[in-house]
């Protein structure tokens, strides 16, 4: 099976250094490996993005930095006239890639959240952060984009001690979206904040590999410690990635303060990253067979 990979910006020949131990892997499982220029990719030049890719190559999977909705389907469309179809078609990336796709299929699993759509930079009055933050219950919360959160600067944009704090939350969201620049991911979401237990002063998860709404693979998440020994309960998480309906998918999951397993966070497994102690020949064997 084809994976495309995003190639090293400093040798446009060679697989980025963050994936090359994995694109190793693949190729020793009798995988094609294929270059994309994710900077092309991104400064919307798609012929230039994709102009090392073997033309024919068939059904392939990307593996790699994470793209934009709107880029990875101009990659789709540029690939398709190459000759090759993305396994995960654009659609479903979306869904899986941001919270909105995928939050009603997780509702009762995941904190509650509410979101609005904003251009980067776009800074929302107190009063409309007041009525976007109603529909939550009263007590603490976080803020993220669509994708992604700022948990590495936690008290200034990240947690809301307070959503009926108009001006604290109104300071903390501003905050989260002047860091964010340009790269503000969809729009604002505010979520209710659960506390989860803790493993090394960070919140003990899991990242979930899922192929065809199946669980495949356990990994510990990227920004946590190594801990191989957290075995999350999947039975009520798999029925809402089956509902989901998309290929590759990863779900964080951490354990509640409570016992419960929650649901963190939904991806795509294309851009998913690995943490550090994991193994990539397990990845490897995911993508194209053993």
């Amino acid at each position: 099976m084809p994976v495309l990979y995003c190639r090293d910006p400093l040798n446009p020949r060679r697989v980025d250094e963050h994936f090359a131990q994995e694109a190793q892997e693949v190729r020793a499982r009798g995988g094609v490996v294929g270059l994309i220029d994710h900077d092309a990719l991104l400064q919307g030049d798609t012929q230039q993005a994709v102009a090392h890719v073997p033309a024919g190559l068939g059904s392939a999977w990307y593996r790699g930095w994470m793209i934009p909705g709107d880029r990875y389907a101009a990659l789709a469309e540029a690939l398709s006239r190459r000759g090759t179809a993305l396994l995960v078609a654009p659609e479903q990336y979306r869904t899986a890639h941001e919270l909105p796709g995928w939050y009603p299929m997780f509702v009762d699993i995941t904190p509650a959240s509410v979101w609005r759509p904003t251009e980067p930079g776009e800074i929302l009055a107190a009063e409309d952060l007041a009525v976007l933050a109603e529909p939550l219950s009263p007590g603490s919360g976080i803020v993220k984009d669509y994708v992604k959160s700022r948990k590495h600067e936690w008290e200034q944009a990240c947690f809301i001690p307070d959503l009926a704090d108009a001006m604290g939350l109104t300071r903390v969201v501003q905050r989260f979206v002047e860091l964010q620049e340009e790269f503000l991911a969809g729009g604002v979401v505010l979520r209710s904040f659960e506390a989860f237990s803790k493993l090394e002063s960070v919140a003990a998860e899991v990242r979930v590999w899922w192929l065809d709404g199946e669980p495949r693979l356990l990994t510990p998440h990227p920004d946590g410690p190594f801990e191989r020994g957290l075995v999350p309960d999947l039975d009520h998480i798999g029925p809402a990635v089956q509902r989901l309906g998309c290929r590759f998918v990863t779900t964080d999951v951490a354990l509640r303060s409570d016992g419960v397993w929650r649901v963190v966070e939904v991806g795509d497994g294309q851009v998913s990253d690995l943490h550090p102690s994991s193994s990539r020949s397990e990845l490897a064997t995911l993508l194209v067979g053993p």
